[in-house]
């Protein structure tokens, strides 16, 4: 499977450096976040390096999700908590910090003082144009 040799996931795949692993397979990797959000927080990774989701082969993202949904009910019991988010951060300015394809699974539990984004109201008219700028692309 294609590596980086800079890249820490992948270094984290070929057992170079250590990891809290939780699942592993032929073609992917969860283990738990150094920096966790909340207790349980973890990572899955496709073997195969690809910089972002949109970098990653169709195989590898829907096998991301089938991880996902194997591996989040093990976490959410393990940690007691009774719901999770997933996040995917693609490119720098949306968070993204590792350069290698992956999916945060964050347990969550009532009242635990996490954040959601701050939304905000917008109309028709400005929707509308939205829709028609990003529809062309499509």
């Amino acid at each position: 499977m294609p590596s980086d040799s800079t890249c820490i996931f992948c270094k984290i795949i070929n057992k170079e450096i250590p990891a809290d692993i939780l699942y592993e397979d032929a073609h992917y990797l969860c283990f738990l976040d150094i920096h966790p959000i909340s207790p349980g927080h973890a990572l899955v990774i496709p073997k195969n390096h690809s910089r972002d989701i949109l970098d990653a082969a169709p195989k590898d993202r829907e096998g991301l999700l089938a991880v996902v949904a194997k591996v989040a009910p093990a976490i959410l019991k393990g940690v007691h908590a009774t719901a999770f988010n997933i996040g995917i951060n693609t490119g720098k300015p949306a968070g993204q910090v590792v350069f290698h394809t992956h999916i945060h699974i964050i347990p969550r539990q009532d009242e635990d003082g996490l954040k959601s984004w701050d939304a905000h109201k917008i109309g028709i008219k400005e929707l509308q144009l939205i829709r028609a700028g990003i529809s062309p692309h499509l």
